[in-house]
């Protein structure tokens, strides 16, 4: 990779700031991997109808509320103590709006261990979990990579995971379409393919957040905004 996607960050005459954005991003990625955790623990407890698993992802959501917290403290401190400019306050601010995501992929695994602790009740398995299976496999891998190109700064893998968030909307769209043929073959089925359509939907929206994530890794890295942006300007961006 061209140097200027080394890690650069952390490289002060202050020992004491080096320390604080590394304590920074380690805080970041801890958090990172227990919502990743919480996805895979929601999902298996919705397959495999596993209500008290589903209530111990429901509970945990507490511990990253307060993750989300700390880490805005923290950040907020940083920029308060120690005004960085450049490079080190894009990493600061990249920070704060990645937590952000972070915490709403925990919201959406808490929403998919809620339907699971409903459908696991009801019984009867719904249609719609070979979709559901995919479609999560997609997207924990989607945000395992975004939280692997913060941590190596590739702005190259970002690029990918934003090019892979369209395909996740197409997979959505086809699974919906799916689980409606459901529900109008046998009018039983509406109650527990809309509980499926949630979980999916919860699931889409954890691509989002992973690929919102990517788009301020190549912020951080670029030094460029590339939110609502198409892919071919993120491309110029990245390949510039």
């Amino acid at each position: 990779m061209p140097d200027r996607k080394d890690d650069v960050y952390g490289d002060h005459i202050s020992h004491k700031f080096n320390d604080e954005l590394m304590e920074l991003k380690t805080q970041f990625l801890e958090m990172g991997g227990a919502v990743e955790s919480q996805v895979e623990r929601a999902v298996k407890a919705l397959i495999d109808s596993d209500g008290e698993l589903a209530e111990q992802v429901r509970l945990k959501d507490k511990e990253v509320d307060k993750q989300e917290v700390a880490l805005d403290e923290e950040a907020t401190l940083i920029i308060a103590r120690r005004q960085p400019t450049a490079r080190d306050l894009r990493l600061v601010i990249s920070v704060i709006k990645m937590v952000a995501d972070l915490e709403r992929v925990g919201d959406e695994a808490k929403k998919i261990a809620k339907l699971a602790i409903k459908l696991s009740e009801e019984g009867q398995a719904p249609r719609g979990y070979v979709e559901v299976r995919h479609i999560a496999g997609h997207v924990q891998s989607m945000l395992h990579d975004a939280l692997d190109a913060f941590t190596r700064l590739d702005s190259e893998q970002a690029l990918r995971i934003m090019k892979e968030d369209k395909r996740v909307d197409e997979e959505y769209q086809a699974a919906a379409r799916t689980l409606l043929t459901f529900m109008m073959e046998d009018t039983r089925n509406i109650s527990r393919c809309m509980s499926v359509m949630w979980v999916l939907r919860a699931l889409e929206r954890v691509g989002d957040h992973a690929c919102n994530i990517a788009e301020n890794v190549i912020f951080m890295v670029e030094g460029e905004d590339v939110r609502h942006t198409s892919i071919e300007e993120a491309e110029r961006v990245v390949g510039g």
